[in-house]
């Protein structure tokens, strides 16, 4: 069954949501993160997308606290943590935070041993970030990386990373649509990969899922009800 994952971007405990500067705050749900998570989950999510975008930016974590809330106020509902993790000490904290897993950033990916010592203190429970941009990985928060795409997936598919969630760098925000060529690229790995990045429609659910992604993480379109959860899980339940 192919994975929808509304996104809850978080800011000094708040909702926010990306810019180039860093994260911003927003106004849907009142900036609440809970009363997000509550209206994703009441319309049946199975996962949730949780990025604290100040360690991403700033490289403080800022919003474990909010993940404890959130896994002490949904214990069924799965969290997927993230926000530019690239150190054992920032997974392990994540995963004690109740994430079920994270999301290692594509700053982790410079150092091949570096990223081996993160992926061990996950116990196996994470994905890898790629956020790609003009065809190459490049972070956008701290600890910047510019990598070439194809080599550094064949080094981690080689290494027995379990998938990947590919994010469309220039999309981000824009709910312009998916870069499906790119989520084609990342999916010849061979390995699971969710899309992000510009997905704010069924229709765009239906584009990643026929470029060979197994879910997908939708943002704007959930916050801003552009992508109506209810219609898509549906969609995904058949798919």
């Amino acid at each position: 069954m192919f994975s929808v994952l509304p996104a809850i971007d978080l800011t000094r405990g708040r909702l926010g949501a990306y810019s180039p500067e860093g994260p911003v705050p927003v106004e849907a749900f009142g900036g609440d993160p809970l009363a997000a998570a509550r209206t994703f989950v009441e319309a049946g999510v199975r996962w949730l997308h949780v990025v604290d975008m100040d360690l991403a930016f700033e490289g403080t974590m800022g919003n474990a606290e909010t993940v404890v809330a959130i896994r002490e106020a949904f214990p069924d509902v799965a969290i997927q943590a993230s926000g530019g993790i690239r150190t054992p000490a920032e997974a392990a904290a994540f995963l004690s935070a109740g994430a079920d897993r994270v999301v290692i950033g594509s700053a982790a990916l410079g150092d091949e041993r570096g990223f081996g010592e993160v992926a061990a203190a996950t116990g196996g429970r994470y994905l890898v970030g790629v956020e790609v941009a003009d065809g190459r990985i490049r972070s956008r928060g701290r600890g910047p990386v510019d990598l070439d795409l194809m080599a550094t997936l064949g080094w981690l598919t080689a290494s027995g990373v379990p998938g990947f969630v590919v994010t469309a760098v220039a999309k981000v925000g824009s709910a312009s649509g998916p870069d499906d060529a790119t989520v084609k690229r990342v999916v010849r790995s061979g390995k699971p990969t969710v899309a992000a990045g510009g997905i704010a429609s069924v229709g765009d659910l239906v584009a990643v899922q026929r470029a060979g992604a197994v879910g997908a993480v939708v943002g704007r379109g959930a916050l801003e009800g552009s992508l109506p959860l209810p219609e898509a899980l549906a969609w995904a339940a058949e798919h």
